[in-house]
């Protein structure tokens, strides 16, 4: 369900916050104001994407903005001329009832089921208003995600879609316990204790990991758009407004900008976001459970802006140095600037702050995981082999989000993945349609020892992030890397010469190949530098080294 909210007492901060807002361009800050009026973001999304279809260059439409009426225009609106091909019988199967909130394009109203008595939430959008083609599309997309979406939890269930000559009817659950925002706004400081945010947070990362297995990104999480089932303390949280959610093509990134100001990624900033961003907006989400308080902050939007991309959250000022160093890791790995280094939302639901009361049953297979599985098979030999060295040197305890992810994926707990099991896996990754013969090379490349199964140390070297291992612990990573080195350097002198590559790989045939890849210095052998960078970056050169015990073509390298 998605309504006008009206919040008059914003969280406490210094001078009054701006209202919160959907961005399309930065350069020009609105106005200051105290109270903050949230609409439908399907009306926030349909005015970006006319106005960008209007004139691409132009700001985005203000919100008292109309669309071009019909009578203006002289053309019917393409809302009008479209038979959206859902049911006809709304008015057969629902009574409409009080009304719960409008933006420019509809209205939200509890609603009745005839035949059973069941209320419902219905969100009536007018044919008239949707005068350009992408809004019709937009209605179109927000239907189909949340079929998508359909039996997750904490999603606002969806029942159907109707539609008759002058409306779309959207019928879903009703959710009567009130926002995120205003149980926030009713605790003493604003602030949750750290066992009842890890329980919403848990919520909240649930909801943003099933989006991106579906090639899903919500691009607007903050706490006015998650409602609660029932007024009880413990009733789940519903994600309730997919407005401005969008699908992405694997290794894709969107270029816009959309999203309120002050849960905005960097990288949304910099035009270049995925999936990535969502988890940057529930950190700071979890920053305000725990503290009351916003990590970034400015009288404008701008200066909200330049915050986000510049500055660190403050974890000195009160209560922050009572809050445990746990909670604190957990927020700070959620808003890391760089979105490669950022945990997932899997990953987040692994982080031992969160997971408290969890268990690894609730955690679902990370995107990132079987992504990084994919990428693995076209990295050259001698990074797999790199990977390898530096996937031995991670502490267990390191390894927990890791572990569920084996254990996910490995359903018959036996210890090892089949071509089976991984075939199932991949197949998770919805925007992906692998073929069964794609699978068995990624399996072929990742199985070291070619047992025909994938182990979990195999599994590590595959599926690390090697981004969040340097920006997490700079002072581990050099440690790491350099003990990864030490396994290829045999005689210690600070260089892998090409006879140690041959020692420690056990390849036949020229390595030249493999060691022109990472020696930049052309000087015939590898520094520590070299190698790190090596780590660091993707390279499908340097596939005609064939494996003492593998041919090339079984593993089509």
């Amino acid at each position: 369900m998605s309504v006008v909210l009206i919040a008059t007492t914003p969280i406490p901060t210094p001078p009054p916050p701006p209202s919160i807002l959907t961005v399309e361009d930065t350069t020009k800050p609105q106005t200051t104001t105290t109270t903050t009026i949230v609409t439908t973001k399907q009306d926030a999304t349909s005015n970006q994407r006319q106005s960008k279809a209007n004139e691409r260059n132009s700001h985005q439409l203000r919100p008292k903005e109309k669309p071009v009426s019909r009578r203006q225009s002289g053309v019917i609106p393409c809302g009008k001329r479209t038979d959206f091909g859902y049911d006809k019988d709304f008015g057969m199967r629902y009574t409409i009832g009080k009304l719960l909130g409008h933006g420019q394009f509809g209205y939200t109203y509890v609603a009745t089921d005839k035949e059973n008595g069941d209320r419902v939430a219905v969100k009536r959008i007018e044919k008239n208003k949707m005068v350009l083609p992408i809004a019709v599309e937009d209605v179109k997309r927000e239907v189909k995600i949340l079929q998508a979406l359909a039996g997750h939890e904490n999603v606002v269930q969806f029942y159907n879609a109707f539609e008759d000559d002058s409306y779309v009817y959207i019928v879903m659950e009703l959710c009567e316990g009130g926002e995120l925002l205003d149980r926030i706004l009713a605790k003493k400081d604003s602030r949750y204790s750290e066992k009842d945010a890890a329980v919403i947070v848990r919520q909240m990362l649930k909801v943003a990991a099933e989006c991106h297995l579906h090639g899903l990104v919500h691009r607007d999480m903050k706490p006015e758009n998650f409602l609660f089932k029932s007024t009880r303390v413990d009733s789940p949280l519903k994600a309730t407004d997919f407005g401005l959610s969008d699908f992405i093509k694997p290794g894709k990134k969107f270029q816009d900008i959309v999203g309120s100001a002050y849960y905005v990624a960097p990288e949304v900033l910099k035009r270049k976001s995925g999936p990535e961003s969502d988890v940057w907006s529930i950190g700071v989400i979890t920053y305000i459970l725990l503290c009351g308080r916003r990590p970034f902050w400015d009288k404008t939007e701008d200066g909200i802006f330049k915050e986000v991309l510049r500055n660190k959250p403050d974890f000195r000022r009160k209560p922050w140095p009572n809050i445990t160093n746990s909670a604190k890791d957990f927020v700070k790995k959620l808003l890391v600037k760089d979105p490669r280094a950022r945990l997932t939302a899997a990953q987040a639901l692994s982080h031992p702050w969160v997971r408290e009361g969890g268990n690894a049953s609730e955690i679902p297979i990370d995107i990132s995981v079987l992504n990084n599985m994919r990428q693995f098979v076209r990295y050259s030999r001698l990074k797999q082999f790199a990977l390898r060295a530096l996937a031995s040197t991670i502490d267990d305890e390191e390894l927990s989000d890791l572990k569920d992810q084996f254990a996910a994926i490995d359903v018959d707990k036996n210890g090892a993945i089949s071509l089976e099991e991984m075939r199932q896996a991949l197949a998770k990754d919805l925007p992906w349609k692998l073929k069964e013969s794609r699978v068995l090379e990624i399996l072929q490349a990742i199985d070291s020892n070619t047992d025909g199964l994938v182990d979990f140390s195999e599994f590590v070297a595959a599926a690390l992030h090697v981004h969040q291992l340097e920006e997490h612990d700079s002072e581990k990573w050099q440690q790491r890397s350099q003990a990864a080195f030490d396994k290829f350097d045999i005689d210690k002198d600070g260089f892998i010469t090409p006879e140690e590559l041959r020692l420690h790989t056990g390849l036949r045939g020229s390595i030249d190949p493999l060691l022109e890849e990472a020696d930049i210095d052309k000087d015939g052998k590898i520094s520590l530098s070299e190698f790190r960078r090596l780590l660091r970056t993707a390279s499908i050169s340097s596939r005609n080294v064939t494996s003492p015990s593998v041919n090339q073509n079984s593993r089509k390298m």
